[in-house]
């Protein structure tokens, strides 16, 4: 993949929507429930969480990791397949991403409330397995990296969405 050197790209005004969206979700009483992936996806047909949920973030640390992360790989991709695929990559991709795991939660019977950007930026890191083939083992690694190490220093990690969003990619860069 080539480099980039623009300022103002879609992955850019991403990532400052995402920080207003959580600057608004912090201040809203119960934001993170609202805007979050829980069970009243399915109970109360809050159906605009599996949009919402990309954009709502746990922390501030879990806000500014998921960003640096889409700042440097997604400026990447949208630089190399363009911003209409990229887009479509990121956002179809993660709502895919966030009904893939609410099926998994309602299958499992382990509904948590699911915030953040991974999931979709688990597709990015799909696509970019399939596509930049001498990627993919790095995309691989980095993949299992996030999902599972967190949960060995006690962190809540919701590994399936990072899966989940993975193989969306994957199977995604088959079609665009």
């Amino acid at each position: 993949m080539q480099s980039h050197k623009k300022t103002l790209t879609l992955t850019n005004i991403i990532i400052l929507l995402t920080i207003f969206m959580y600057l608004f979700q912090m201040n809203y009483i119960n934001g993170t429930l609202i805007l979050g992936l829980n069970v009243s996806f399915l109970e109360e047909k809050r159906y605009y969480q599996a949009l919402s949920t990309i954009f709502a973030h746990g922390s501030y640390e879990h806000l500014i990791m998921n960003m640096i992360v889409l700042w440097q790989f997604g400026n990447l991709l949208e630089h190399n397949i363009g911003k209409y695929k990229f887009l479509f990559l990121y956002i179809v991709g993660g709502i895919l991403t966030s009904i893939g795991t609410i099926f998994y939660m309602y299958y499992f019977e382990q509904y948590s409330n699911v915030v953040g950007a991974s999931g979709a930026i688990s597709v990015l890191f799909g696509y970019i397995a399939l596509k930049y083939k001498e990627q993919r083992n790095v995309m691989i690694i980095f993949i299992l990296l996030i999902s599972f190490v967190p949960l060995l220093f006690g962190f809540s990690v919701a590994w399936y969405t990072h899966l989940i969003g993975f193989i969306i990619g994957f199977i995604t860069s088959y079609i665009i």
